[in-house]
């Protein structure tokens, strides 16, 4: 009874809307849907974050390991020199390098929370980018809602606009190193 009950509903969404024709002609439907993580991950602004993300993110590993790395050496080669020293005189060379441990994790943690604010930022900025894209769409085809397509259970392909999206959005703003930064006031831009 639920499977004739959802063929039904597919059929008359499919009745409602029509075909769309493979040339990404925009159908006429009250509600369409996007897959909004394609639709960034497949622009070329999205492609562009990511590929700055993760070069970033290879640099600050990479700089971590070599860190690591000389404060690995810099605890064996103090503690090689504890039978030597007088115990206060260790002490305060133990809590020097405890000190400069605890400097140098924060210092990295800074960088790792600057690089996530940089990749929320530019989620803000993609999301004001592609407002009026989105927006453009659902008037052509006399939209009054877009809905994610990861949220709806069952949808005609033809109402998916997301590959119509990526297309304008590419056309009207590139890989976006030109937009203005969503943080700073207009006048500072």
């Amino acid at each position: 009874m639920f499977e004739k009950g959802l063929a039904v509903l597919a059929l008359l969404l499919f009745m409602a809307t029509g075909l769309a024709a493979q040339d990404m002609t925009v159908v006429q439907s009250p509600v369409l849907t996007v897959d909004s993580e394609r639709l960034f991950s497949q622009s070329q602004f999205g492609q562009r974050i990511s590929e700055e993300v993760e070069a970033q993110g290879k640099v600050l590993e990479a700089e971590n390991r070599r860190i690591e790395g000389e404060l690995t050496a810099e605890e064996k080669a103090l503690t090689e020199r504890r039978p030597t020293l007088p115990p206060e005189e260790f002490r305060a060379l133990a809590d020097a390098f405890d000190d400069k441990v605890e400097k140098i994790r924060a210092e990295q943690n800074a960088k790792t929370r600057a690089l996530t604010q940089g990749t929320d930022t530019a989620r803000r900025q993609f999301l004001i980018a592609t407002r009026p894209v989105l927006e453009a769409i659902m008037l052509e085809t006399g939209a009054a809602l877009i809905v994610e397509r990861r949220s709806v259970l069952l949808s005609l392909r033809s109402i998916d606009i997301t590959d119509l999206a990526i297309d304008r959005l590419d056309a009207a703003i590139g890989d976006g190193r030109d937009l203005p930064d969503p943080d700073q006031p207009a006048a500072q831009q």
